[in-house]
């Protein structure tokens, strides 16, 4: 009955908050905004409804009056959703009275409100900047496909002022703008220093002080930032918590802040060695082969701007591989194939293209049906949104519920979006992804088919739902494995005009580069993951704005523990994009990664274990995934989970292992 009540207000609402993500635009947000406090205060009238809270506490009294048994899976799923539910009703505030439970729904509203501007103030700051170049020797070996992008940019733009002009990949002009596939392309290889300090400065400072919109408006988030740290702690105060991070761990495998930091310094003990390395290896490489103006007498150390590009050099040199010469066999319809085919061999589905069944939002998204194989029925779908579009399309790549599978609501076919930012078609040429998009596609299918593969029917455990936010990314970082599988890759690399297949010396290139930065790569995400922790337990909001410790300061010292190597620049405003703990559900939770790549790393240790080119044994345990991880969602704790699939706890030996660290 509750999934009866709950389903009509959560599927639309649902809807709404996906186009707000996907097709942002003044109507979409003022719908949005209007509703935004009404569907809130409904939701909080639910969770905190005393009737309510007695009713399940009794059923899970009268459980536990039973006394211990073996329950079977669909007994197990209704416990864990009465539990889960007791649990999310005492941190939704059922237990308080009077002006204190006024207080603690005012400041639920107003985060909901927050999270949405912040979110808005992050995209309307990346559509605000583009820079214009017309000198093609500011470009001079950058690859065609960011060139063609850069030109489209510009065509696009003028022709929404009414100018019809002319700009092509060779000749320009060209717009650089901070989307994902533009802001990457432009650090990794525009070799003008000065237009990508530009660029990089434009991506640190968004929805900062330093950004303003075309209107003049104020977009800066810095003020948004102390007002949620500061009602984030008074409500976990309200409920009995030192601060937000004890709080959100409650709902986590994590034991504690502690054990999160523990794993950490971890990982970062073997990281941070290997990153100095590399930043090392890199500078010597630019000091070579960059000039006069990366001598030591001119340059001291490479700045942020400069890393990337010269990275990317080093690679290419160290590697005798550029990204761009693999772009033509990773077309996304035959990445598309090749990655159905991997699923089709392990998880024994079968995906097929259903375009013109359901509506969409844009021309480009298309709709997909699930279909297992032994018994032909359709068993899920999903809705895939490729491409980057910054006019109304928020950045990242995420995979979000349409329609999760009850069966108090008779759902039986779950449905998910699945969003990237990928690389758009230019003209006639499709979209060629870079080998990361590849990554980033593989890895929002992992966390689709933990929602769509459920066997769990009880809906708040079915799929992702009831999940700790801890394991939730074990799936999707599993299957970004797959992408250094020479049977998986074969599935897809061929090019996209000839139909030859990638040349063998280029896939083993491509695997000797897996670890290529892996130690600075792993630094970042420990800083984030840290500095998201410590915002949430250690920080005084309160006493920062009266000349404390700021939230910049914060990102400093952490960063000085993580990357010591390279220190954020004095206006360096990241945070007032982090959209995943501000505005996002990796609120003190961003160390989830991390956590979960642990489990996923040793998980497809198993199949490495049975030897990777076994096939019959590779299928065989591709079933235990399916019937463990894939299948239990949310109705089954996930150590227990994980333990039925590998036989024991995970061990962070693989992780090191994969990465180099060993």
């Amino acid at each position: 009955e509750l999934e009866k009540m709950q389903f009509p207000l959560g599927y639309v609402w649902g809807v709404a908050g996906h186009l707000q993500g996907v097709k942002n635009g003044d109507e979409i947000r003022s719908a949005y905004e209007e509703n935004q406090p009404k569907v809130v205060t409904s939701m909080t009238k639910f969770s905190q409804s005393a009737a309510l809270f007695d009713a399940l506490s009794a059923i899970e009294e009268a459980w536990e009056k039973e006394g211990a048994s073996e329950d079977d899976f669909y007994t197990k799923q209704k416990k864990r959703a009465v539990s889960n539910s007791l649990r999310a009703m005492k941190l939704g505030g059922v237990g308080l009275e009077g002006a204190e439970k006024e207080r603690f729904n005012e400041i639920k509203l107003r985060l909901a409100e927050i999270s949405t501007t912040f979110s808005n103030n992050v995209l309307d700051a990346t559509k605000v900047f583009s820079l214009d170049v017309e000198d093609a020797d500011a470009v001079v070996n950058v690859p065609s496909s960011a060139r063609g992008m850069w030109a489209n940019n510009y065509k696009m733009a003028m022709a929404a002022e009414g100018k019809e002009v002319e700009a092509d990949a060779e000749s320009g002009p060209w717009r650089i703008t901070l989307d994902a596939p533009s802001y990457i392309a432009a650090m990794q290889h525009v070799p003008d220093r000065s237009i990508r300090e530009k660029v990089y400065r434009g991506f640190l400072t968004r929805a900062s002080e330093f950004t303003k919109t075309e209107d003049g408006k104020d977009k800066s988030n810095v003020p948004f930032i102390y007002e949620i740290l500061k009602l984030k702690t008074e409500r976990s105060k309200m409920l009995g918590f030192n601060n937000p991070a004890e709080q959100s761990l409650a709902t986590k495998m994590a034991p504690s802040v502690d054990s999160v930091k523990e794993l950490s310094n971890l990982i970062l003990d073997k990281a941070l060695p290997a990153a100095i390395r590399e930043l090392a290896e890199i500078t010597e490489y630019a000091r070579a082969n960059g000039g006069d103006e990366y001598s030591i007498d001119k340059l001291e150390k490479l700045m942020p701007w400069d890393t990337g590009f010269w990275s990317e050099r080093f690679k290419e040199s160290k590697f005798d591989l550029k990204e761009e010469e693999l772009r033509p066999y990773f077309a996304l319809d035959n990445v598309l194939s090749g990655m159905f085919g991997l699923c089709e061999r392990i998880f024994n589905i079968e995906i097929k293209k259903a375009d013109g069944e359901t509506e969409v939002w844009n021309k480009d998204v298309s709709f997909f049906k699930v279909y297992d194989k032994d018994t032909e029925k359709h068993i899920a779908s999903f809705f895939l949104d490729p491409y980057s579009r910054p006019a109304d399309k928020r950045g990242g790549a995420w995979m979000d519920v349409c329609i999760g599978k009850s069966e108090a609501v008779n759902r039986d076919v779950p449905v998910a979006y699945l969003t990237c930012n990928g690389s758009p078609p230019v003209g006639d040429t499709p979209s060629l992804m870079t080998f990361r998009e590849v990554e980033t596609l593989f890895h929002e299918t992992g966390h689709g088919l933990q929602h769509m593969l459920t066997k769990a029917t009880v809906g708040d455990v079915s799929g992702i739902n009831g999940v700790e936010w801890d394991a939730v990314e074990l799936p999707s970082q599993f299957m970004e494995n797959w992408c250094y599988d020479k049977k998986t890759v074969y599935g897809f690399a061929k090019h996209y005009e000839t139909g030859e297949p990638l040349p063998e010396e280029m896939f083993e290139k491509v695997k000797e580069q897996k670890n290529f930065g892996a130690g600075m790569m792993a630094c970042r995400q420990l800083l984030f993951g840290l500095l998201d922790l410590e915002l949430h337990s250690n920080f005084d909001a309160v006493a920062a704005e009266n000349g404390g410790q700021s939230i910049f300061d914060v990102h400093r010292s952490m960063a000085e523990k993580c990357t010591p190597y390279s220190l954020p620049l004095e206006e360096d405003r990241f945070l007032c994009s982090f959209s995943h703990i501000f505005a996002g559900g990796y609120s003190a939770g961003y160390y989830s990664y991390k956590w979960a790549e642990v489990m996923s790393a040793d998980a497809f240790g198993a199949f490495e274990e049975v030897g990777l080119d076994n096939e019959e044994k590779v299928q065989e345990v591709g079933r235990k995934f399916r019937d463990t991880v894939l299948s239990l969602g949310g109705g089954v704790e996930p150590m227990e989970v994980f333990k039925q699939f590998r036989g024991r706890e995970p061990s962070p030996e693989a992780l090191l292992r994969h990465s180099g660290f060993d």
